[in-house]
């Protein structure tokens, strides 16, 4: 096991005792967790302070067996009664459910012995006037901007949290992430001619936050261009997504490859594993160990080893997104993707997920379209995952001769994920902003539908 801090060490001992009250209750096995964090938040809006809020808190969650019958039970109460009362309700829990044939913790030889150490932990923590400062120049660069009218405001906001793991089969484990982030959004034009957008900024350590001055201006410009937007006439054409958008078909296809959904039937990538979904020239990597990454973990949720992993290799869907149910259910090993809060059971998710950049820059990638929809903005949730079926309203500019000309707005895109998978093309212009991360993607032979 990696060393842990005295902190971690203290938060171990306190699960480790929990499980043994559990064992001693009756419960067969017993796993269980705590977090532990801290937040500093500050918003504004046209210069006046509306929220400088600091808040601290911690929650522990506990889970038990009883042969297949499972329980969990949290508490952010740590006194010594609370405590007791705590896995005698668990252990009382679990044995009047019905049995699971699928629960359970892992086995002693399937969990991590040791995991690298990663840089998820800004030792620094701002001051109140460190957040102030980054929405007041956030902001203020925004109203900057000329035809920006109003501003819906700007934000900072600082965290740091702390995870610690135990289960009766010998794992124990703990880390510390932290994070940073400034944002703003404005509104340009008047009367029914206003358009509103914005920009951010997340990072785990403050040295790598985008200048908050640069993040307004951004916001800034962005809400002007897209004054005086058109409607378009219903057509089918090349549609190129923002990467801002572009990232959204990442999230599309981590649900159709999760573990409970396949188990269930549900999606529609089902019986398609191992199988060449996208072009050749797509990789799509999963990275729990990437460092200084938004979504980065040393180990899952339920102790086993994660590591960095192709989801899709030169086009081919090589893995399910599986924890130790799912896997169970599907008759196959975990992947390692367990994520898990205190009051739930494990689910599988993932961690730092991106689209690999393709060869073409964003201009040559857009430079053969005759008539084409530029995306900038999606709106609605009109996924099917069980068919594919795909629909969402847009907004964004229109491509005429290789060249963006003027922003369209209420409009819909509309097709089919498997086919969408199998035409995208990717872009140069990959940046790691969001934890799931896409470059400029192009999809011909899309509906789009206007006026």
């Amino acid at each position: 096991m990696s060393e842990v801090s005295k902190e971690a060490g203290a938060a171990l001992d306190l699960l480790q005792d929990l499980i043994g009250r559990a064992r001693r209750a009756g419960a067969d096995a017993a796993d269980a967790v705590f977090f532990e964090g801290v937040s500093l938040s500050h918003a504004r809006r046209l210069g006046k302070t509306e929220k400088l809020e600091r808040s601290e808190g911690h929650d522990l969650g506990l889970r038990v067996f009883v042969g297949r019958q499972q329980a969990i039970v949290s508490s952010t109460d740590r006194s010594p009664d609370a405590l007791a009362e705590l896995v005698e309700r668990a252990v009382a829990m679990a044995r009047t459910v019905p049995e699971d044939p699928y629960c359970g913790i892992a086995d002693p030889a399937e969990i991590a012995q040791a995991w690298p150490v990663l840089e998820m932990l800004d030792p620094e923590e701002p001051v109140a006037e460190v957040l102030i400062e980054r929405a007041r120049a956030a902001e203020e660069a925004a109203l900057a901007v000329t035809g920006v009218t109003n501003s819906e405001g700007a934000e900072a906001g600082w965290g740091r949290s702390s995870v610690a793991m135990a289960a009766s089969n010998g794992f124990a484990g703990a880390y510390s992430g932290s994070s940073h982030g400034v944002s703003a959004g404005v509104i340009g034009g008047s009367g029914t001619g206003m358009e509103r957008d914005y920009d951010f900024s997340s990072a785990i350590f403050a040295a790598d936050l985008r200048d908050p001055a640069a993040v307004g201006k951004s916001a800034g410009e962005r809400a002007v261009k897209r004054l005086g937007a058109k409607k378009m006439p219903t057509c089918r054409c090349p549609v190129v997504f923002d990467p801002r958008v572009a990232r959204g078909f990442i999230s599309h296809l981590l649900g159709a490859i999760s573990g409970p959904a396949i188990a269930r039937g549900t999606s529609f990538l089902k019986d398609r594993l191992g199988e060449r979904i996208f072009p050749e020239a797509i990789a799509i990597i999963d990275d729990p160990h990437r460092q200084r990454g938004l979504r980065s973990k040393p180990f899952d949720g339920e102790g086993i080893a994660n590591h960095r992993r192709a989801i899709i290799d030169k086009g081919i869907l090589t893995t399910w997104l599986l924890d130790l149910r799912s896997a169970r259910q599907l008759g196959l090993k975990t992947t390692g993707h367990a994520a898990r809060g205190t009051a739930s059971p494990p689910s599988p998710s993932a961690t730092n997920v991106w689209i690999e950049p393709g060869a073409l820059s964003p201009q040559a990638l857009i430079a053969d379209i005759a008539n084409g929809f530029y995306v900038t903005e999606m709106m609605g949730m009109g996924v099917n995952g069980v068919t594919g079926d795909y629909s969402r309203g847009a907004a964004g500019f229109w491509i005429d001769k290789g060249e963006i000309v003027f922003p369209v707005s209420e409009m819909t895109v509309a097709g089919n994920l498997k086919d969408i998978f199998a035409r995208l093309v990717a872009a140069d212009d990959l940046e790691f902003k969001a934890g799931a991360d896409s470059p400029t993607l192009r999809v011909d032979d899309l509906t789009v539908a206007g006026g």
